[in-house]
């Protein structure tokens, strides 16, 4: 079990989605964290805290040292993009250095499988995220749709009965779940020191 760096107890931690999700921003807030957005300025890519809602407005929020976040979150594929390895590997490289040392990185993976012959989305993520510098932490597979109290397949089939949206669409099944994947920093030594 890794220890996270110590902290300043008054901080919060702060929340950056690369989305910018209207839920996952309220969500943020709701949580007491600061939620964060990434902008493009002339010297690079930076972290700004966004302004919190007045009803969670506190004097710690705005004095949060350093621009550095304690979670990304990030979906995968970005629009039409596929999930070539070197291009994830090289925005994850980018993203590392905007987490704190023991910050996580959380990666929602499209529902789709791989075609034959392909390797998962999820094996993907993990190896570019291994040669950009994060470690694998976790597989946490998402619920998308309220799962059927028994499985469809063994329901008996009468030629009597209207389909009830239990049985497979087309002959195919329904995608049912998400996979995130949560991957860790360590803190190296000039990270420690300047955290």
């Amino acid at each position: 079990m890794r220890a996270r760096p110590k902290r300043d107890k008054g901080a919060q931690d702060v929340v950056l989605d690369l989305d910018a999700h209207p839920a996952a921003i309220a969500a943020t807030a709701y949580l007491d964290r600061v939620p964060a957005r990434l902008v493009t300025g002339r010297h690079g890519l930076h972290v700004r805290l966004m302004p919190p809602a007045p009803e969670h407005r506190t004097r710690r929020a705005m004095r949060r040292p350093g621009p550095r976040v304690d979670l990304i979150l990030a979906t995968l594929p970005q629009g039409a993009q596929g999930l070539a390895r070197d291009g994830i590997a090289a925005a994850m490289s980018i993203w590392r250095p905007l987490l704190r040392p023991g910050g996580f990185l959380l990666v929602g993976l499209a529902a789709l499988r791989p075609q034959p012959g392909e390797v998962s989305r999820r094996a993907t993520v993990i190896a570019a995220a291994r040669a950009a510098g994060f470690f694998y932490h976790q597989h946490i597979p998402a619920v998308l749709v309220p799962l059927p109290e028994h499985e469809p397949r063994t329901a008996p089939e009468h030629p009597d009965e209207a389909d009830d949206g239990r049985r497979l669409l087309a002959g195919r099944h329904l995608p049912t779940f998400r996979d995130l994947v949560v991957l860790g920093t360590t803190a190296t030594g000039e990270e420690s020191a300047h955290a």
